[in-house]
């Protein structure tokens, strides 16, 4: 079955940065792009990056570009996502999320928050 697991999240300070990994498993991982979304309490989730299935294409939200980048090693079945001068406003449960088909499979999610 489809597994996504994230990992990576934690407590940092503004300006500060965080990488956050997604291990999947139980599809053939290379063949599909990767997503990154995000919710915040009260929120809606919100498409943070996507990252394309070889990994030559990336794009990322307005709100995040120039700060954020993804990237993915089909090797190891992982996808990143590195955030730099994180803003509290960043703070958010951040998941990993595939598309095979018409499903949506989403990680359980890691809480990234930023405070001083």
């Amino acid at each position: 079955q489809v597994q996504l697991v994230e990992s990576g999240g934690g407590l940092v300070q503004p300006g500060g940065s965080l990488r956050l990994s997604c291990e999947a498993s139980g599809f053939t991982f290379s063949s599909y792009a990767m997503y990154w979304y995000r919710q915040a309490p009260g929120k809606e989730r919100e498409l943070v990056a996507t990252i394309s299935s070889s990994g030559d294409i990336t794009n990322c939200a307005d709100s995040v570009k120039g700060r954020f980048t993804t990237s993915r090693d089909n090797r190891k079945n992982t996808v990143s996502l590195q955030m730099n001068s994180l803003k509290p406003e960043d703070t958010a449960v951040y998941y990993c999320n595939a598309r095979l088909g018409a499903t949506y499979y989403w990680g359980q999610g890691t809480q990234v928050t930023v405070s001083s």
